[in-house]
């Protein structure tokens, strides 16, 4: 099983890299719905992490995804511009899984 990084930087992919991890610096929402769509295809990869602003980009489609797929996982990083409100982000997926808010 791989991980894959989808980046909005090269500073971040760079780092990732070093850390063993493949990846593609994008910035546009289309050209990251097609790469996380090609890599829930491919049966290797087990974990997509993105950044921050690549993962605001397409949240609500993630978010769909996460509900009805088993692989791969797909969760936020934070990188060097900045911290992310992973529980924040938490909150609102539960929320939205189980019509309750926290």
């Amino acid at each position: 099983m791989k991980a894959y990084c989808i980046s909005d930087n090269t500073d971040t992919l760079m780092g990732m890299r070093l850390a063993g991890f493949e990846g593609i610096v994008l910035h546009e929402r289309q050209e990251i719905l097609d790469k996380i769509n090609q890599l829930i295809a491919d049966p290797e990869i087990a974990i997509v992490l993105m950044t921050t602003k690549a993962m605001e980009q397409v949240a609500d489609v993630v978010a769909r995804k996460k509900l009805v797929l088993q692989r791969p996982l797909i969760t936020e990083i934070s990188d060097r511009h900045g911290s992310a409100k992973i529980g924040e982000t938490i909150d609102r997926y539960i929320s939205e899984a189980i019509g309750v808010k926290l």
